[in-house]
């Protein structure tokens, strides 16, 4: 199996687009993905399109990846549609570097696309209903509910009754248990938050652009304890692209800013104690991509991980190995994850304020890094950067994400 190499992303602005079709944003983030590689579309052999919105949305649950690249002109190759979950666009970039590595393809893009927005406000949340066990909803929930038992918010902090994602509560499960075993604290979720703000207002494609100071966040309205609404993502519209190819391919492109896909290692998780963090699910695919890739975490440089909630954050940086379990909110509080710190995080501002269409969401991490390992990021470069790590995760199964996707770049 040889290299895999990143010739060309593309990405949209994430945000409220109601103007702007499914097929609109793919044109978009296809477009910029082609003009980066300096390619056209009768050079793409095989194309992976991922979105989990516009069946919800539209009632287009059948090939969406057909309606919307053909119309554009893509004719005569195989696509491939891919729905999952929040990892949906890392799972289409896995399947474009699986059918390459294969020799079955040797120039493919993976596309992500979806629109969140909706004049109908219950269907853009109705999109999160099928993400956990529809037949045992409330048996998840107790069991997710039980993670964090004892620990419960002061009498002042009420936790309202409004309109929201399901996973801003399981989050709050997570954070919960988080803070009974390694006594987190709420300071130090919100350092996280500041942090991804802040990283926002030097990315003009992200759906938010304004600093918020800690105390700021620990202040803004309470969406489900511990977490206050500066720490959860919004829901987004936006489109994102990649054009990859083997190495035999590489001739073709401008070998000079590809990016080597060291590693695309997708897993679901197994059993395992709410205490048995070895085997979380990210910590059990980040083992086997950073094998596959022959690095280990100390030399990542920079990472994107899946901060749904700032407490995404804490725990996935974790798991990957950028800091010790227990310490990824004194890693955020101490500004070891802010650009210029040891390990920049989220410097895009992450789901939290870079936004989240779901279906896009992890092709806007390679944009992020692959721009990141080429040096083109301008104000939040990561000096130096040659290693990065994508973090993917989507879904619930039990007491943890349904499935994960990690990515490893290397320039």
């Amino acid at each position: 199996m040889g290299n895999v190499y990143l010739v060309g992303v593309g990405m949209t602005s994430f945000g409220k687009f109601f103007d702007k079709s499914v097929k609109d944003l793919t044109r978009e983030a296809v477009d910029a993905a082609l003009t980066d590689a300096d390619a056209v579309i009768t050079d793409i052999e095989a194309a992976w399109f991922s979105n989990t919105t516009q069946g919800v949305i539209e009632g287009q649950f059948l090939v969406p990846g057909e309606m919307a690249l053909r119309n554009m002109g893509f004719e005569g190759i195989p696509m491939t549609n891919v729905e999952n979950a929040c990892a949906s666009a890392s799972t289409a970039l896995n399947g474009a570097v699986t059918a390459i590595k294969a020799g079955v393809v040797e120039v493919a893009i993976a596309v992500g696309v979806d629109k969140m927005y909706s004049e109908d406000k219950s269907k853009s949340f109705e999109i999160f209903d099928g993400a956990i066990d529809v037949h045992r909803r409330e048996e998840e929930f107790a069991a997710l509910e039980k993670l964090g038992e004892g620990v419960n918010p002061p009498p002042d902090e009420i936790i309202p009754n409004q309109q929201r994602s399901p996973f801003m509560d399981v989050y709050a499960c997570f954070a919960k248990q988080h803070m009974k075993m390694f006594d987190l604290t709420q300071r130090q979720l919100a350092a996280v938050a500041s942090k991804n703000h802040w990283h926002s207002t030097m990315n003009p494609k992200s759906q938010f652009n304004f600093e918020a100071s800690i105390d700021e966040v620990l202040d803004a309205r309470l969406i489900s304890w511990p977490l206050t609404l500066p720490m959860c993502s919004p829901i987004s519209d936006g489109g994102a692209a990649a054009v990859v190819c083997s190495e035999d391919a590489l001739k073709h492109f401008d070998n000079k800013r590809a990016i080597r896909i060291l590693a695309s290692a997708m897993g679901t998780g197994i059993k395992r104690s709410p205490e048995d963090l070895e085997n979380h699910i990210t910590r059990r695919a980040a083992r086997n991509a950073y094998e596959v890739a022959g690095i280990g975490p100390g030399e990542i440089d920079v990472a994107e991980v899946h901060d749904a909630t700032a407490m995404g954050e804490i725990t996935q940086s974790e798991c990957l190995g950028l800091c010790e379990f227990g310490e990824g909110g004194s890693l955020a509080e101490s500004g070891q994850s802010k650009l210029g710190g040891r390990i920049p995080i989220n410097p895009s501002g992450g789901l939290e304020s870079k936004g989240h269409p779901i279906g896009a969401t992890g092709l806007g991490q390679i944009y992020e890094l692959s721009n990141q390992l080429r040096g083109e990021c301008g104000d939040r470069q990561v000096d130096g950067a040659r290693f990065a790590i994508a973090e993917n995760g989507g879904g619930i199964y039990g007491i943890e994400e349904a499935t994960c996707c990690i990515t490893i770049l290397g320039k």
